[in-house]
């Protein structure tokens, strides 16, 4: 199991990487490249990280456990 530190600092790092290009990629779709759309980026992705550090914190345990029951 690892330790509280390394499972912290993967949960920064993964929802980080995930909430940049996810939140790049819908508004680029959802509003086309405009004179506002690193605004309208930066926005989504600073309301979007902190949930998804979240999330990811307390769900990959669980995403963790179903992936070695579905391998094994």
């Amino acid at each position: 199991m690892p330790s509280l530190k390394h499972r912290v600092t993967f949960t920064l790092l993964l929802s980080f990487f995930l909430s940049v290009l996810m939140t790049l990629w819908v508004t680029y779709i959802n509003l086309g490249v405009s004179a506002h759309f690193f605004a309208n980026w930066g926005k989504a992705f600073v309301l979007a990280w902190p949930a998804a550090a979240v999330i990811s914190f307390f769900s990959a345990p669980i995403a963790q456990k179903i992936t070695n029951k579905l391998i094994s």
